[in-house]
């Protein structure tokens, strides 16, 4: 995400279609105050202009993104993903965050991290982490820590079974209001999730059916519309009553 100055009020695009070319806002006539653009956008002198076609979003106070329900990740910084570790070096993990390039994760990018307690990763761990840079020809760098210098969430995921998604979804999933299937499965069974923008979501329960269950429901429902989602969500919990 890139910093500009700008009065963080919602452009009049916000929740419509966007293309390449597009001016989301005019900066040449608002007051001074940060925002934080997300993927998809950039500023080119006083106007913020559409990189990609989606739907532009905005978050209080001051993000602005286009969401496009892609299979390919552009990672930016501030995101949390699903990471997949792929290697081990002296220095770093290399970590799949379905991006265009592998992610590198410092061997002391962890809360307490020194020489005397590298974590040891396996090639197959799945891990929940943060972006902490993510520069145009460079390979993004992440860490196991929050803002704060704490382990927060971040950290390996045991157990459970990831799924791929799309970024849309993803980014669904993520959203307030809550997305209606995880809402409603959330009420009736009982389920860890994880989700990474990058389009992976990790679900895990006391019983594996729940979670395939889960997984299937939340992956089916990017189909289908609001109103054919509650319909599903509907039959689906009478059939698990």
């Amino acid at each position: 995400m890139q910093p500009t100055i700008m009065e963080a009020k919602p452009s009049n695009l916000v929740d419509q279609l966007v293309v390449p070319g597009d001016v989301i806002l005019d900066l040449s006539n608002m007051a001074n105050q940060t925002l934080k653009l997300g993927g998809g956008l950039r500023q080119d002198g006083d106007s913020i202009c559409v990189m990609k076609a989606g739907k532009l979003r905005f978050m209080k106070p001051n993000k602005y993104w286009v969401e496009s329900s892609q299979k390919r990740y552009v990672p930016s910084a501030g995101d949390n993903v699903l990471g997949v570790v792929v290697d081990t070096k002296p220095e770093n993990f290399l970590v799949d965050i379905k991006g265009p390039a592998l992610a590198f994760l410092p061997v002391l990018s962890f809360e307490g991290g020194t020489r005397r307690n590298i974590p040891k990763f396996e090639v197959g761990t799945l891990l929940y982490v943060r972006v902490v840079s993510a520069n145009t020809g460079m390979n993004p760098e992440l860490s196991c820590m929050d803002a704060n210098g704490k382990a927060a969430e971040y950290g390996i995921l045991k157990e459970g079974y990831m799924f791929e998604s799309s970024t849309g979804l993803a980014r669904a999933l993520l959203s307030s209001p809550p997305h209606p299937v995880l809402e409603g499965l959330g009420k009736k069974l009982s389920f860890e999730i994880a989700v990474g923008i990058n389009g992976r979501f990790w679900v895990n329960a006391s019983q594996s059916s729940t979670v395939i269950l889960v997984g299937n429901a939340i992956q089916k429902s990017e189909s289908l519309s609001l109103v054919q989602q509650k319909i599903y969500l509907e039959k689906l919990l009478k059939s698990i009553q």
